[in-house]
């Protein structure tokens, strides 16, 4: 292969797990490791925003190309399927094309089905309430909660809105349904209610990785992380707080 296909190769390879949440450390390790398993060495600079390769050509010229990296998400599949991926070319190195299209295959890949998911939100809602001590009909309407949250969420997302304005509006339904939950029926806890339905909002992968970051001593994409898991937080809290507040104050 080329230095210059190699280049592109190793850049795909970095904008997968870059944008599926992968730490920087992680995703400058794998494009090494890109480059080893065809025996060439590379220079690479990795931020939450692009992604710097330089290379030495055949020529003896060097070689260098950024990707701008946009958007940012959490799919754990997505890593591991890259990593697999980019040992097994230590062992069977593969040429140009075949390797572009393992990682187009990868990029594009459906790890689990929309309704999974939100089966999946529901089932966490539910079991977070019951673990902070709520009774089972807290769990249930935390459950429905969360799957209506969930869909509402998804939709604002689809839409092109800023990440922050879908949490806000998130963390106001939660709030919203769950007093409605509770005036409705006494015997329920909002407060459960709301822990519950609330956990599918919290941004814990991103502080986790944030704090690997900073243990590997990549301190820019560090604060990034956390400084977007604070805001995240934040969001959610502000939509909370001001349902509570008006609720608990006036109705």
């Amino acid at each position: 292969m080329r230095t210059k296909e190699l280049v592109e190769v190793a850049l795909k390879t970095g904008e997968i797990l870059l944008c599926n949440g992968a730490e920087v450390y992680r995703v400058e390790e794998t494009i090494t490791r890109v480059f080893s398993s065809y025996g060439k060495d590379c220079e690479v600079f990795v931020l939450l925003s692009g992604i710097f390769i330089t290379a030495r050509e055949e020529d003896g010229n060097d070689i260098t190309l950024v990707k701008r990296i946009k958007g940012h998400t959490f799919n754990l599949k997505k890593i591991e399927l890259v990593n697999s991926f980019s040992r097994e070319l230590v062992t069977e190195p593969l040429d140009y094309r075949s390797a572009m299209e393992t990682l187009d295959a990868i990029q594009h890949a459906t790890t689990y089905s929309f309704k999974t998911k939100v089966l999946c939100s529901g089932a966490t809602a539910f079991a977070y309430a019951l673990l902070f001590n709520g009774s089972i009909w807290d769990a249930i309407a935390a459950l429905f909660i969360s799957i209506f949250v969930f869909l509402v969420k998804t939709r604002i997302s689809k839409t092109g809105f800023f990440q922050f304005f879908e949490f806000f509006v998130s963390g106001i339904l939660v709030g919203s349904l769950s007093f409605l939950a509770a005036k409705a029926f006494p015997f329920m806890d909002i407060y459960k209610i709301i822990i519950g339905a609330v956990m599918i909002l919290v941004p814990g992968v991103a502080i986790t990785t944030g704090i690997k970051d900073a243990l590997y001593g990549d301190i820019v994409s560090s604060l990034y992380r956390i400084s977007e898991a604070v805001f995240i937080a934040v969001a959610v809290g502000s939509g909370v707080g001001i349902i509570l507040s008006i609720g608990l104050r006036y109705l």
